[in-house]
């Protein structure tokens, strides 16, 4: 039982890391709209490297368990939206960001076998 928390926490770990630079990707996509293809390269090389570590991370736990942590995308990229876009965050999108991390942990700590 120990062993395959374990698994997971290890899958878990790297599916965040995924988000994130899948989420990084698509910011430079959004700035590379201005016609910069540096920042479109960028972008490319940031969401192939989360789709690598993806790839790697199933690995690591349970695909039923994992997957779901894919929704953090959704969490990340308001964030970085907010710090980087300076693009407003409304109280709806908190409500949602707390639905979807609860649900990521909820979830996240499911390993069943």
């Amino acid at each position: 039982m120990i062993e395959v928390l374990k698994k997971n926490k290890k899958g878990i770990c790297l599916m965040i890391i995924s988000s994130i630079c899948v989420c990084i990707g698509q910011l430079f996509w959004k700035l590379s709209a201005e016609g910069n293809l540096f920042y479109l390269l960028l972008g490319f090389a940031f969401y192939g490297i989360g789709a690598l570590v993806m790839i790697y991370a199933y690995k690591f736990g349970e695909l039923s368990v994992l997957q779901p942590m894919l929704s953090m995308n959704y969490v990340l990229t308001i964030i970085i939206a907010n710090i980087v876009l300076k693009e407003p965050i409304s109280l709806l999108q908190y409500i949602g960001i707390v639905i979807i991390m609860l649900g990521v942990i909820l979830i996240g700590g499911d390993g069943k076998k």
